[in-house]
């Protein structure tokens, strides 16, 4: 049978599949949360919308609070529980791709979504207690999640592509994947929780993942030979990992004093936004089922699918700006209109003004893109590895803490201002633009750059262009 080197198609389905269940298990934690605590159900079968005490002096209304502080905290508990064994696998599996092969973090990722599937239609079908989803998020963890699937398909691609404008194109196709199949997936979901319900929505994803993993198992060709990893000496375990951090800990070790700090000063920027934009925007759903918006399930698909489609309008942002302004601009632009969006959510207490909450955001997506360019453009060709390894590890742990510390503070605050944490997201942007504000006012000039090798100079330089 011959095999194609496509892989667009595998992220495309599993991108799918994931957006799909992504809101619906936390609109099903809420509503078990619910019928837990009113011990009644959350939806009437003969109504469109979903109960939502406004009253704030009925009793009904301290027990709506109650609940939503319980399903954050429930949310950034099983976050935790499934990014820890995640990280480990994510950074070894693909790390190590380049001798046992591409197609492993794409299937072991594929089969975790899977199990975790399966196991949603079961607890769903037979009303099974929550607290089972802790085992499920290990479980899942252990077979890499997202953050391998992911590294899998970008390595994919990077070896499928000889040509470095072709690499850009297709890397960029699958940015645009991302956004445009998020917020499909986002906008049916609604659709497919009141159609068929939480139980044939997950039986729905699970046969998505069955498909795609019969596609990557017997049509996708590996890009790596088995010949050339299964003819190398076996290498212990103590070697693996050596091999796995030694690339990042030269980077740090042998930099010269200037690149080294502003590496990390990119990195720090990368790091902080990271943690601001990804803590503010997962609390939208939650936000969104409280009073005094109450969306249903078909109004939090349309939030969804707005939201995630601002990648594509910020991929559009990165592409017309880059012609004409410089990286670090950019980068300012995009904080800005996060801020915006933010401060605008705070506020939002009507359904139109939420969608318009997007219209400010559409930018929000540029910095991270672009700080990424950065980065690759202060280090040489043979660092390139390491600096993206880096970068991976930084996203992982950056957005597990980041989502346990807002649905920690959104808990702690929904009582009294539900949206304080929108604006604690805001005012936090302040670091990563005051750290670029130094960067902009640093001029590296000829006695700084003397410390660097030439390629290094043209390589920081290259940062200004």
């Amino acid at each position: 049978m011959r095999k194609v080197l496509c892989v667009e198609p595998v992220i495309f389905v599993y991108m799918f599949a994931s957006s799909l269940t992504s809101p619906l298990v936390q609109q099903f934690i809420y509503r078990r949360l619910w019928e837990g605590e009113y011990n009644s159900t959350f939806v009437s079968p003969d109504s469109n919308a979903t109960y939502c005490e406004q009253n704030k002096s009925s009793p009904a209304y301290v027990k709506q609070k109650e609940v939503q502080e319980k399903a954050s905290v429930f949310n950034m508990q099983l976050d935790l529980t499934g990014a820890v064994p995640s990280l480990v696998v994510a950074f070894v599996i693909v790390a190590n791709g380049d001798r046992q092969g591409r197609k492993r973090s794409l299937v072991l990722p594929s089969m975790g979504a899977l199990i975790t599937d399966i196991c949603l239609t079961v607890i769903s079908y037979f009303s099974l207690s929550l607290s089972i989803l802790f085992a499920v998020a290990f479980i899942s963890g252990l077979f890499g999640s997202m953050a391998t699937f992911l590294g899998g398909g970008f390595a994919f691609i990077a070896d499928v592509c000889h040509d470095e404008k072709q690499k850009t194109t297709r890397i960029a196709v699958v940015d645009l994947i991302f956004g445009v199949v998020s917020g499909l997936a986002g906008l049916s979901s609604g659709y497919f929780l009141r159609g068929i319900g939480f139980t044939w929505t997950f039986v729905t994803a699970s046969l998505l993942h069955v498909v795609n993993i019969i596609y990557i198992i017997f049509f996708l060709e590996d890009t790596v030979g088995i010949s050339e990893f299964q003819h190398q000496s076996p290498v212990s375990c103590k070697e693996l990992l050596r091999e796995t951090f030694s690339g990042v800990y030269m980077l740090f070790k042998t930099a010269p004093y200037k690149k080294r700090i502003l590496i990390i000063v990119l990195l720090f920027t990368f790091m902080t936004y990271l943690f601001t934009m990804v803590g503010g925007s997962s609390l939208f759903t939650l936000y969104e089922l409280d009073e005094p918006l109450c969306w249903n399930e078909v109004y939090i698909g349309y939030g969804a699918a707005a939201f995630t489609s601002v990648s594509l309008t910020s991929f559009l942002g990165v592409y017309l700006f880059s012609k004409c302004l410089k990286d670090i601009y950019i980068v300012f632009i995009g904080i800005f209109s996060y801020i915006g969006g933010m401060v605008m959510a705070a506020f939002a207490k009507t359904t139109l003004l939420m969608f318009l909450v997007r219209v400010p955001s559409l930018l929000c997506f540029m910095p991270i893109p672009v700080l990424r360019s950065m980065l690759s453009k202060v280090v040489l060709t043979g660092e390139q590895g390491a600096v993206f390894a880096c970068i991976a590890c930084l996203e992982v742990v950056t957005g597990t803490i980041s989502l346990s510390v807002f649905n920690i503070l959104y808990a702690a605050t929904v009582a009294w201002f539900s949206g304080f944490s929108f604006l604690l997201s805001a005012g936090l942007c302040l670091i990563p633009l005051t750290v670029l504000c130094w960067l902009l006012c640093t001029s590296w000039n000829g006695e700084d750059l003397a410390l660097l090798a030439p390629e290094e100079v043209s390589s920081i330089e290259s940062i200004d262009s």
